[in-house]
């Protein structure tokens, strides 16, 4: 798989997240937050709470799924990121925050969502 297409598929399970945790009453309010400690797929709200979330897409479910490539290594990109994202965005600490996952396998008819809210806790 090349660059083009592994960035086709990525982009496929952002948007399939994004209007899944929409459906659900969460609002956008950054896509792609990017800075040299990692990037942050989307940032949502949930009421009045911040929602920080990993999005996984894999084909199947071998190797643990897409949920199990999330290690240490990646939450703490995730919370440095999310770090920088406050340092930037200061109205954005008065809210309570969560990391939630969206873990999606592909499937012939259909894709599996997997919501995963609270998925780690930094």
């Amino acid at each position: 798989m090349d660059d083009r297409e592994r960035k086709a598929i990525g982009l496929l399970g952002e948007e399939l997240a994004l209007r899944h945790l929409q459906q659900h009453g969460l609002k956008l309010l950054i896509r792609n937050y990017r800075c040299k400690m990692g990037e942050l797929d989307l940032v949502m709200m949930d009421g009045n709470t911040l929602v920080i979330v990993e999005v996984r897409y894999r084909s199947s479910k071998d190797y643990g799924g897409p949920a199990a490539s999330i290690d240490w290594r990646k939450q703490k990109r995730l919370a440095l990121a999310t770090e920088h994202l406050l340092m930037k965005k200061p109205e954005l600490r008065r809210h309570p925050a969560r990391f939630d996952v969206i873990a999606i396998t592909a499937g012939k008819a259909e894709h599996e969502i997997d919501w995963i809210k609270r998925a780690f806790w930094l």
